[in-house]
């Protein structure tokens, strides 16, 4: 009987991943614009099968960013814009040797319709691959993961408009 080994081949990469509003966190910092995701409110103890897609209004934007009770985890994820440099050693120290990210589109474009990138955004991106590069890690961009400005959702209708692609791109 003859035995087959199957695995991984050596230059495999292992690897993690991380949504940037999922995991920055610092949603007022660096020059960020308020995302969609900003807005997205947890409810604990929520019956989750009964839940749909629900429109945002204007009037429940604004209540959520003026909310002092509210629970709205994207805000903060687990402050990887502040933590990037311990988080990647971690990875690193794990054996992982690529890492991948999305860009936050609101960190970059606060409004979305910019003509010009926040350069506090651009500068965050730039040490952050550059970390990523020092801890042996192959970097892996993702430029959108569900999230844009809020100010495009509401000025624009979001993707229903084509003049995001220009935006966009």
């Amino acid at each position: 009987m003859s035995s087959n080994k199957i695995g991984f081949p050596k230059d495999f990469l292992w690897g993690g991943a991380i949504a940037a509003n999922q995991a920055e966190g610092a949603w007022k910092e660096g020059g960020k614009g308020v995302s969609v995701a900003d807005i997205n409110e947890f409810v604990p103890h929520n019956d989750l099968s009964a839940m749909s897609n629900k429109e945002m209004t204007r009037e429940t934007a604004l209540f959520a960013l003026r909310d002092p009770e509210g629970i709205y985890p994207k805000r903060n994820g687990i402050d990887f814009y502040h933590s990037y440099k311990q988080d990647l050693s971690l990875l690193n120290e794990a054996g992982l040797k690529t890492f991948r990210t999305s860009i936050s589109w609101p960190r970059l474009f606060p409004n979305g319709d910019e003509s010009e990138a926040c350069e506090e955004g651009l500068l965050f991106y730039d040490n952050l691959i550059d970390e990523i590069i020092r801890n042996d890690m192959v970097p892996l961009i993702t430029l959108s993961h569900y999230e844009m400005p809020l100010n495009l959702a509401f000025s624009y209708n979001g993707w229903k408009n084509r003049k995001l692609i220009e935006f966009f791109f």
